[in-house]
């Protein structure tokens, strides 16, 4: 797989769809990337550690998808540790300004774009990347920054957000935003709706990417109408709650 292969699914998909982890077991991961275009490992709530994320990241390269990966509030140091592991996306949660955008975005890149520190001995190995200065071009061209979109401060400075030039797009997180905007998980309602129609538009106005958590397949389906790149769809852990408690109200309904 190459380091560009997330961008290039990007660009000729009308959508792409990607599984949420919040789990550290690498079968889970693999079986996952059976399905899905993109596995996203989630570090801020979920429940893996380190080792955990290298290995998801190396079995998605293996499957020739690529990894991204949410990592905790702030966490500029994880977010380029994570491309050295062999992810090629990252999302930082609760970004409220441009200013932030710009430390994060920039913190993906290697100088002179960036300020991303040069050690990537496994992504080199997971790339097959001929030399350490051919990585360095094509990372700069294929990494992408996704800042997330879950505050009232994040969605008043949205169009500052999507113009620093070096994100790469943006995420919204419709739980967070429906609290942040009206007081109340809504991730549905139609003030939720209406400010992540607004934040697709404009992301794609701006040539940006629009990426979303779709809690369902039902959700995911409107996001998509409404013009997403990247939907993120459930998560491992409620995938595997509902279907047991499909097959087991079956068998009952059975005896």
């Amino acid at each position: 797989m190459t380091v560009s292969r997330f961008r290039q699914l990007l660009s000729e998909n009308d959508v792409v769809l990607s599984a949420w982890a919040g789990l550290g077991d690498p079968v889970v991961h693999e079986t996952l990337l059976d399905a899905f275009d993109v596995l996203t490992l989630d570090v801020q709530h979920g429940l893996q550690g380190m080792e955990e994320i290298r290995e998801g990241c190396a079995r998605a390269v293996f499957k020739n998808k690529p990894a991204m990966v949410r990592v905790p509030v702030g966490d500029l140091a994880m977010a380029g540790r994570v491309l050295d592991f062999g992810a090629t996306g990252v999302i930082l949660p609760m970004v409220n300004s441009a200013d932030e955008a710009s430390h994060f975005a920039r913190s993906l890149l290697y100088p002179p774009k960036g300020t991303r520190s040069f050690g990537p001995a496994r992504a080199l190995s997971l790339f097959g990347a001929p030399s350490a200065e051919s990585y360095i071009a094509e990372a700069n061209e294929a990494m992408l920054s996704l800042a997330m979109i879950e505050t009232a401060g994040a969605y008043r400075e949205i169009d500052a957000i999507l113009a620093v030039p070096e994100l790469g797009g943006v995420f919204v997180g419709p739980s967070d935003l429906s609290l942040a905007l009206g007081g109340r998980l809504d991730p549905n309602g139609a003030a939720t709706d209406e400010a992540a129609q607004a934040i697709c538009r404009k992301a794609k106005e701006g040539g940006k990417v629009a990426a979303v958590y779709a809690a369902n397949a039902a959700d995911a389906r409107r996001y998509r109408v409404m013009g997403y790149d990247l939907i993120c769809v459930a998560s491992d852990i409620a995938l595997l709650r509902q279907a047991s408690l499909a097959l087991c109200a079956d068998i009952k309904r059975a005896l």
